[in-house]
């Protein structure tokens, strides 16, 4: 067991520190923390997070030493178990399950529509136990393990290929112009009074140009407005020219900015207005996924030693749902940032009757790092799960329009300023996975739980 623990936790140490080492640089940056220091906590977190892996690993080593070799196939489920409690345990932190390796390869990604990203986490991890377990016994049971893997990639990809070819929910529902501004502020200008002016008229030009182009829904990206909308404290004339250009437009606007709730005690929301042609605000989504350190701090009294990055931020309140945004005689929904890695997140939303997902976000913490990449790619999962157009606007990018198979319909570049024009549609079919969720996870728990109690009592 002590060499499963050892290497479960090495897996997962190389895991995690190749796809979080930006989180050391946004610490450095932003944060003013010293570079060992962010490096540390970087590599604090990564151990963390390997946790999960390594509680698998010694799972299956247990199995192994009762069973044998055949225990290998255990793994995907004490994985799948594992990595959705990564995904909940204090909050959470579902950044690139296994599955989401898969999401460019689109006949295997189709799985999601019917099993979630968690049943392509499961996938991966059977055919590479399949392998494990070729490599290490010989003859018919060789065999039947290859066979078994073998069958499994065919017929997954046969199906998907089928589906993507397909592709009937491109010709359902609704079509609608969607017209992304990625307005490329960098970081360190968001929040300057000097640089305010330049950055709201920028949003004010672009939102014309793509309107101009064709767009009938316009989406600025997360925090977009350099003041808190419907803030009279702030900057009323800013609500103002929002509603003129929305009437002058007419076209309806989702965008990002920080709410302020002001009564016997005020609250801060990241939030996203949805601004009518008429110039009303139809809805607001307050972002219910907080980032931890990030927008609130667990523990705050007790981590003095990066004060530095939590006196740079105020702390946010959670909001409480998903709030339906009226697009015409439409519903959409949009997740802020950190929030689309969730898939229940998503999922809610279909549920509650949302025909267009989108999702707004500010990359420009992450620089040139594979973060906007990964970001980007975990958001393109949430479109090939509930079989819905996805509509991204970020920041510095990556913004783009993805289909419901998960094909990339048009995408920016990072740190480019440009607005992306791209058709989606309204849908309002449900895939497998939105009515069932993840029971391949539950699942895996159950079994995981059970597996440890049978070899307890079989031990008594």
């Amino acid at each position: 067991m002590t060499r499963a623990f050892a290497l479960g936790l090495t897996t997962g140490v190389t895991y995690f520190v190749g796809t979080i080492y930006w989180t050391g640089t946004v610490l450095v940056q932003f944060g003013n923390v010293h570079i060992a220091l962010a490096s540390l906590g970087m590599l604090l977190l990564a151990a963390y997070l390997a946790i999960y892996p390594t509680i698998a690993a010694v799972v299956v080593s247990r199995l192994i030493a009762r069973v044998g070799v055949r225990a290998l196939f255990f793994a995907p489920v004490a994985w799948v178990a594992t990595e959705f409690l990564r995904g909940h345990v204090f909050g959470g932190f579902p950044w690139v399950p296994l599955g989401n390796s898969q999401v460019t390869v689109l006949p295997v990604a189709q799985f999601a529509s019917v099993f979630g990203v968690y049943g392509l986490s499961a996938l991966v991890a059977y055919v590479n136990a399949s392998v494990a377990v070729a490599l290490l016994t010989t003859g018919r049971e060789r065999l039947i393990a290859l066979i078994g893997a073998a069958a499994a990639v065919i017929a997954v990809g046969a199906w998907g290929t089928w589906r993507v070819a397909d592709g009937s929910l491109t010709r359902q529902g609704t079509p609608i112009t969607v017209g992304l501004i990625q307005g490329n502020i960098a970081q360190e200008d968001k929040w300057k009074a000097s640089e305010a002016r330049r950055i709201f008229t920028t949003y004010l030009a672009m939102t014309r140009d793509s309107v101009r182009r064709g767009a009938e829904y316009v989406i600025w990206p997360e925090s977009s407005t350099p003041f808190s909308f419907e803030d009279p404290k702030d900057s009323p004339a800013g609500d103002t020219m929002v509603r003129e250009l929305a009437r002058e437009t007419r076209v309806p606007m989702l965008f990002g900015s920080d709410q302020v709730i002001r009564s016997a005690k005020t609250e801060l929301y990241n939030a996203a207005f949805l601004v009518t042609p008429e110039g009303r605000t139809a809805a607001v989504y307050r972002k219910v996924h907080l980032v931890p350190f990030g927008e609130f701090f667990p523990l705050q009294r007790w981590i003095t030693f990066v004060a530095p990055l939590v006196n740079r931020f105020a702390p946010f309140s959670a909001g409480d749902g998903p709030v339906m945004l009226p697009v015409g005689a439409h519903r959409a929904s949009t997740a802020i940032c950190y929030e689309v890695v969730f898939p229940e997140l998503s999922r809610a939303a279909v549920l509650a009757g949302s025909e267009l997902l989108t999702t707004v976000t500010n990359d420009g913490w992450y620089g040139y790092s594979s973060a906007p990449y990964q970001h980007f790619e975990m958001a393109s999962m949430r479109a090939i799960e509930h079989g819905r157009y996805l509509a991204r606007a970020a920041n510095t990018g990556i913004s783009g329009v993805v289909d419901p198979y998960g094909r990339i319909v048009a995408k920016s570049g990072i740190f480019e300023q440009v607005s992306v024009i791209a058709e989606a549609r309204f849908l309002t079919s449900r895939t497998v996975y939105a009515q069932i969720g993840d029971v391949v996870a539950y699942a895996a728990i159950v079994l995981t739980v059970a597996a440890l109690l049978a070899m307890r009592f079989r031990r008594v």
